[in-house]
């Protein structure tokens, strides 16, 4: 058998395509003819939609259909990802009220996108205003404006725990602060875009749909449903996208308002979504409001946490808003051992964007409010950041662990990272500069700042397809149920392959995200891929092998036991270099014998894995400017086992880079009137190379249990820690002068106001009385407790 080659670095083989522009991204294949849909959009964040006429737009040049909410309301209302309240159904194209700025009240087809933006222009909408309401909490008081009048409130779900936990009873000291983590835009580098074509009589499909994606099976089974057609009928097919990051996890309204079009019109249609548009209609991530009481022993040792979280759903209840009643509960203990939790959450309806997943999906959140209480915590106590983290962590030995809210932990050395990641930072030598500064008076001032973390990947549990077979001409295909989109999945499924198999790499085809051609799959979210996909290809593939090597055994009148693959990725009899076969020569000879050289698993594992790491951030704030410059950044994640360094290394770049853009520069803003403030890139800050901080990633590794490979997921691992060790690095900076806590993102305007109110002799408390709204909401696990299903994104 050769030698493995997992675990080694091995060159991406999907770049290639890609950086000599022949990617099929789906607005480069839309065939010529097709129709282009243009969507007329509220400017107004509640309303009540009086009239739409679109008289003039239908006689306009190139215009074939114009589409209002009307026109559509025999068409069951637009069913998200996941549904968060029935009570708040969205129709395809607004009716009766609009409830957020980018609503989409009408669309427009035409034969060229140009024709359909003028005529777009000729819609007249009569709009009667209503007040609009941004902010979650002002969106529970008394009076609020409703979004659902029959609702009877902005509440779409929410729990309390009982009265009885009392996780801070007992404890010396008790710190406490109001969190604020801030609605983020997903803005993938390709927005959504879509093109249905409907299918004939004597077609095999009703509608074949290319779709920029991660869940092609997903979204299939969605637009089914949504039809009433049989789910073999439907065709979805995933070219290249070009990012996700949990915005494209299922049909968007405007995928069901394009394929109704094509339905009706039994023509091909086509929408490319402008970046306005991406930025304010594609479903937002983050945006929850935190109320975090961490109850410690003198010694620094954790009593119990009581958190109070608001989770802002915005417009139609997205389920963005049931991230904080799942996943960030979830994950609420983090690395630590919290004997007492106590949780109540709610989500709740807001006039803007409705909200859903971004990278980490409620992980990152949890890890935020917990990072950001050690902190204070280890201030209050007068202890060492890392020190007060040590005392506290869940042992190696605690392993498997039910934690307080219920997750159940496969494996963690959570020391072993956090020292790694100081070891590399210099931690003492960074504290001794930052003291010299301070003593200087300097007013550029150092922060070093940490995080530890725990978080989930493969959430949502089930199986994941995979096969695996030997071609005629001696090479092999695998074909997967996810769906890459950047994160390397052909190289690694082709490395497992290899390692099996023996054929070379260059020799393995990839096959994914086309329904027509793989069956079944759960997609790409939860970072889920190499552990459930990787493990049913390794394990078809060992099928295989067992196949060739009968194969081979009949052939050269040899025992299978004695069948071996070389080093040079033929089968042979050990020990005996001249009778030995190629692929090409076995996959002939199982022909000859009948027998199938290609195997499908869908493999599951014993339950969801839990990565975790230590990252160091080291930030200069210049106290006259309140300028924040990152300086370093050192992750160390644990996924357990790598199987490419490159790869991990790849996903931990793109993580952190992102994390601390939210902790420094993003975040998306609405004026009072509901009005979008941050609608294109000049306002809304996303960094360049230039901003991004020179950045160490290593790992550790510390292999599940839960399935053959060892593997934990990576994607959205160093998001979830960055972000909270650039926070504790700005706090940690300005501590000196008696700061506690800056919310995000830590522009320079809102760091300067800090330390001239600090100067001045002003500190603000961070916390302030949780809304009296916490305490009606409905017990968990009585009757008014709506289910609060777990996101897997």
């Amino acid at each position: 058998m050769p030698g493995s080659i997992l675990g080694t670095s091995v060159r991406r083989v999907e770049d290639p395509e890609l950086i000599r522009g022949h990617a099929t991204y789906v607005d480069n294949i839309v065939p010529p003819g097709a129709l282009h849909v243009v969507f007329v959009r509220s400017p107004l964040a509640h309303a009540r939609l009086e009239s739409v006429d679109a008289t003039k737009a239908r006689e306009a040049p190139g215009v074939v259909a114009v589409l209002t909410g009307d026109d559509l309301a025999d068409v069951p209302d637009h069913r998200p990802f996941m549904v968060l309240n029935d009570a708040c159904a969205r129709p395809l194209l607004a009716r009766g009220k609009v409830r957020f700025v980018g609503d989409m009240v009408a669309a427009v087809v035409a034969t060229t996108t140009a024709e359909a933006v003028d005529a777009a222009e000729l819609v007249e909408v009569d709009y009667d205003p209503l007040e609009p309401v941004v902010d979650p909490e002002a969106a529970l008081a008394d009076g609020a404006p409703l979004q659902f009048e029959d609702l009877g409130s902005n509440l779409a779900a929410g729990f309390r725990d009982p009265d009885d936990v009392r996780p801070l009873d007992g404890a010396d000291v008790v710190v406490r602060a109001r969190l604020v983590n801030q609605r983020l835009a997903v803005a993938p580098m390709e927005g959504n875009s879509v093109t249905a074509a409907p299918g004939g009589p004597d077609e095999p499909h009703d509608i074949t749909v290319h779709v920029s994606t991660q869940m092609p099976h997903g979204l299939r089974g969605q637009v089914a449903e949504q039809w009433g057609w049989d789910l073999e009928r439907v065709r979805v097919v995933a070219p290249h996208v070009g990012g996700g990051f949990g915005g494209k996890a299922g049909m968007a309204p405007e995928h069901a308002v394009v394929i109704e079009t094509a339905r009706r019109l039994g023509r091909v249609v086509t929408w490319t979504e402008t970046r306005s548009e991406n930025l304010t209609a594609m479903p937002h991530g983050r945006g929850q409001v935190q109320y975090a009481e961490l109850g410690l022993r003198r010694d620094g040792t954790i009593v119990g946490l009581h958190a109070r979280v608001v989770g802002d759903a915005g417009a139609y209840a997205g389920f963005g808003g049931a991230l904080a009643l799942g996943p960030t509960r979830n994950m609420a203990q983090g690395v630590y051992r919290i004997p007492s939790i106590a949780y109540d959450a709610a989500a709740v309806l807001t006039t803007t964007t409705p909200m859903g997943a971004f990278r980490g999906a409620g992980r990152p959140e949890a890890a935020a409010m917990l990072e950001r209480m050690m902190d204070l915590a280890a201030a209050e106590l007068d202890l060492d950041p890392a020190e007060i983290r040590r005392r506290n962590f869940l042992a190696p030995e605690d392993f498997p662990l039910t934690t307080v809210t219920g997750s159940l932990y496969d494996s963690g050395e959570y020391a072993k990272a956090l020292d790694k990641a100081l070891e590399l930072a210099g931690y003492d030598e960074l504290r001794a500069e930052q003291a010299r500064r301070r003593d200087r008076g300097d007013r550029v001032v150092l922060g070093v700042g940490l995080a530890v973390y725990v978080e989930v990947t493969a959430g949502g549990g089930g199986a994941e397809y995979g096969k695996v077979s030997v071609d005629d001409d001696g090479g092999a295909t695998v074909s997967v149920g996810t769906s890459a989109h950047g994160q390397g999945h052909a190289t690694s499924f082709a490395m497992i392959v290899t390692d099996r198999l023996g054929i070379p790499m260059d020799q393995v085809r990839f096959v994914q995200s086309d329904t027509a051609v793989v069956p079944r799959g759960g997609g790409t979210g939860g970072s889920r891929s190499l552990q459930l996909a990787g493990s049913s290809v390794l394990v078809a593939a060992d099928t295989v092998l067992e196949r060739a090597r009968e194969v081979v055994a009949s052939a050269l009148e040899a025992s299978p036991d004695d069948v071996v693959v070389d080093d040079d990725g033929r089968l042979g009899v050990a020990g005996v270099p001249d009778r030995s076969m190629s692929w090409r020569e076995v996959a002939v000879a199982a022909h000859e014998q009948g027998v199938e050289l290609a195997e499908v698993r869908d493999e599951s594992q014993q339950g969801a894995t839990y990565p975790f790491g230590a990252h160091v951030s080291v930030v200069e704030v210049d106290l006259d400017t309140g300028r924040v410059t990152p300086v370093r950044h050192v992750a160390v994640d644990d996924c357990g086992r790598v199987l490419n360094p490159t790869l991990v290394a790849g996903q931990q770049h793109g993580g952190l880079a992102q994390g601390i853009s939210q902790a420094l520069w993003e975040g998306f803003s609405y004026d009072e009137d509901g009005n979008p403030t941050t609608g294109s890139f000049a306002a809304y800050l996303l960094p360049t190379a230039a901003e991004v901080p020179p950045f160490e990633a290593a790992t550790t590794e510390t292999p599940t249990p839960y399935n053959p490979l060892g593997a934990k997921g990576i994607g959205e691992a160093a998001t979830v820690g960055s972000t909270p060790a650039v926070q504790n690095a700005v706090v940690d900076a300005l501590a000196h002068l008696g700061v506690r806590h800056v919310d995000m993102p830590l522009t320079p305007d809102r760091v300067w106001r800090t330390v001239r109110d600090a100067e001045a002799g002003t500190v603000t408390d961070p916390w302030s009385e949780p809304p009296a709204f916490f305490a009606t909401l409905p017990v968990r696990g009585s009757a008014g407790d709506p289910e609060a299903a777990s996101v897997d994104v």
